[in-house]
């Protein structure tokens, strides 16, 4: 009788997470849910960012092509930035202030910044060495207690090459692989400072980064434990989210970090990023999702995405994947260099991610390879949406998209002017701006960020 009333509690619980209604009914399972969660602090604002934006100027970006990261393309247009934020966007009648700094971008292109939603940086940083090996937290299958923010070295010389090399004004560090659940992560801005907090993203939601496939499997059933298999996968995932609704409706509960962190993603403050190849499983997870109550905001790497293209556009999950990476194992066999083609196809969200310290320099490029995989088959994808692949798009399932990742009045001020179409290989940013301020400048040696670590090391950190 008792595990019967705990399954009718937590099948009651998950509803209230994920349907909705009217009048008193609603409004009586609204409290409910709410009296249910009341205890849990997982929106506390412990570690709270410190971030300032750096000191700008009024600036203005004329002449050049614009691409507004959410489809739209102006030509001979202007960005205008002021306080930190986009002032105007428009063509070239666009009024622009008098004794304002003024770029002319004549042969050049404007883009928001290029957001990265899956990086390790900080957390596996360079030179990558055992010692600054601490992006996985392998020692039991669920870990969503651990927060990637913990392991976040300012001065890890990816973060400066990123900015300069591939435009990236923003980035989500996530945990690694090798659990289910292996705990929250950090969204920061690209800047200089001292402390992970100083880098922290004001306002971004957390994320949990889940895993599903091979990985876990693997590394538990190695150690004789389970998960060994793909069903040991689902029934550990289940079991640990049901033990997180019981926790929720008990207010005499003794705090636990690790069932906060999953209360929070009941609640819908934490976003699930999901680590996951195959398309089988994809749908796997989204009806677990659906029983448990919580949402799914993007599936990484998704090789097979392409399968079910019409079930995440139904469901409103993107795909964050590579253009070409795949075969390096059995889960990642099938994968295809049209991926991305065929889910825009479909209506559905996509976003090309890195997973890589190198990758990330070049999103750009990659972004480009997926396109013309696509246009070798048939699918043409205007390079105006591509680019929403690297900009709104990853803001969208970052859960930031209200504060950045377009050109739009009131947005954060984060811009990149290209030397040339982004889209080419041939192209580098020429200027990065965060919040307004000029962080990167290919044209000025002393605008460009080097690692306190580079510093005094021979060859690194100089001017070339």
């Amino acid at each position: 009788m008792g595990a019967l009333a705990t399954l009718v509690s937590a099948l009651a619980l998950s509803a209230c997470a994920t349907t909705g209604g009217s009048g008193e009914a609603a409004s009586a399972s609204d409290k409910a849910k709410d009296d249910a969660f009341a205890a849990t602090p997982a929106g506390d604002p412990v570690f709270a960012s410190t971030y300032k934006p750096y000191p700008n100027i009024a600036t203005a970006i004329r002449g050049a092509t614009i691409y507004d990261g959410k489809g739209g393309k102006i030509e001979n247009g202007v960005v205008f930035m002021s306080g930190g934020k986009i002032t105007a966007v428009g063509g070239p009648a666009t009024p622009i202030p008098a004794d304002i700094a003024v770029f002319d971008g004549t042969g050049k292109f404007v883009t928001p910044g290029i957001i990265d939603i899956h990086s390790h940086l900080g957390d596996y940083p360079s030179p990558g060495v055992e010692a600054h090996s601490d992006g996985n937290e392998a020692t039991a299958p669920t870990t969503p207690e651990v927060w990637a923010e913990h392991s976040v070295w300012p001065q890890d010389p990816g973060f400066s090459r990123a900015l300069a090399n591939g435009g990236i004004t923003a980035l989500q560090i996530l945990p690694g692989s090798a659990n289910l659940m292996g705990g929250r992560s950090v969204t920061l801005k690209n800047v200089p400072a001292r402390t992970m907090q100083g880098m922290k993203f004001p306002g971004a939601p957390y994320s949990m980064k889940m895993a599903c496939g091979e990985n876990p499997k693997r590394v538990y059933g190695s150690r004789g434990r389970m998960p060994s298999t793909r069903m040991g996968n689902l029934a550990v995932n289940r079991e640990t989210w049901l033990g997180a609704i019981d926790y929720a409706n008990d207010p005499k509960a003794k705090r636990d970090l690790g069932k906060e962190t999953l209360v929070g993603v009941l609640k819908g403050e934490i976003l699930i990023q999901n680590h996951c190849y195959r398309a089988d499983e994809m749908a796997l997870v989204l009806d677990m999702a659906k029983e448990m109550g919580y949402k799914v905001a993007a599936f990484h790497h998704a090789v097979e995405a392409y399968k079910i293209g019409d079930l995440l556009r139904e469901n409103d999950v993107c795909s964050a994947i590579w253009a070409d990476w795949y075969g390096f194992k059995m889960e990642s066999y099938d994968g295809i260099l049209e991926n991305a083609a065929f889910l825009q196809r479909e209506g559905a969200c996509v976003v090309i991610h890195s997973d890589d310290q190198n990758d990330i320099q070049r999103l750009n490029q990659e972004a480009a390879k997926a396109q013309a995989a696509g246009a070798r088959v048939g699918i043409d994808i205007p390079d105006a949406t591509v680019i929403q692949w690297l900009t709104y798009n990853a803001a969208k399932a970052m859960g930031i998209a209200d504060m950045t990742g377009s050109l739009e009045t009131g947005k954060m001020a984060d811009v990149v002017l290209w030397n040339g179409d982004p889209l080419s290989v041939y192209s580098r940013p020429e200027k990065v701006w965060i919040d307004g301020a000029l962080m990167f400048d290919a044209m000025n040696p002393k605008t460009r960020p080097v690692s306190d670590f580079e510093l005094g090391q021979p060859g690194e950190g100089d001017v070339k």
